[in-house]
């Protein structure tokens, strides 16, 4: 048994509609016997040369990223502590 890899007729990997067949089984259309390697945000397939790569865009990427998280209480604290300290030395007006 081995499994196949789906991909539609843009050759966009399906993710979840990989299936088993026997060593020996002619392979559908749409399937592959090469699966996708791990990391790819939207794999495509190049049945030319028979290899899997990356089809999203960088902004698309970026888009899937979690925001930055907000700065603690402690972090806060700690840049007002600094920005005083800093206009204490260069003589700036504290108001």
């Amino acid at each position: 048994m081995k499994w196949i890899y789906k991909y539609d007729e843009k050759f966009n990997y399906m993710p979840g509609e990989e299936i088993q067949v026997m060593d020996d089984a002619e392979i559908p259309e749409f399937y592959c016997e090469i699966k996708p390697p791990d990391g790819l945000y939207l794999a495509k397939f190049d049945p030319g040369k028979g290899i899997w790569f990356e089809s999203a865009t960088k902004e698309y990427i970026e888009s899937l990223q979690p925001p930055p998280p907000e700065p603690s209480e402690l972090d806060k604290l700690k840049k007002q502590v600094s920005d005083l300290i800093f206009k204490l030395l260069t003589g700036g007006v504290i108001k």
